[in-house]
């Protein structure tokens, strides 16, 4: 997910993205310690989007 497409969506559509991520994450990280997965690096991408969102969410309530 883009930083452009993050910053249209609002705090309640932020915050139930980062849900959502956090629980894919979870379950790639829980995957690929079972049997490693074909494309590692999508762990990284999906760890980078949850930074992505959270980062958002927090500019947005500090401003």
């Amino acid at each position: 997910m883009k930083q452009s497409e993050i910053k249209d969506l609002s705090a309640a559509e932020l915050q139930e993205k980062l849900s959502q991520t956090k629980k894919v994450y979870a379950d790639l990280k829980m995957a690929h310690a079972l049997s490693p997965i074909a494309n590692p690096l999508q762990i990284r991408s999906v760890r980078r989007t949850v930074a992505r969102l959270a980062t958002e969410l927090t500019k947005r309530e500090l401003q």
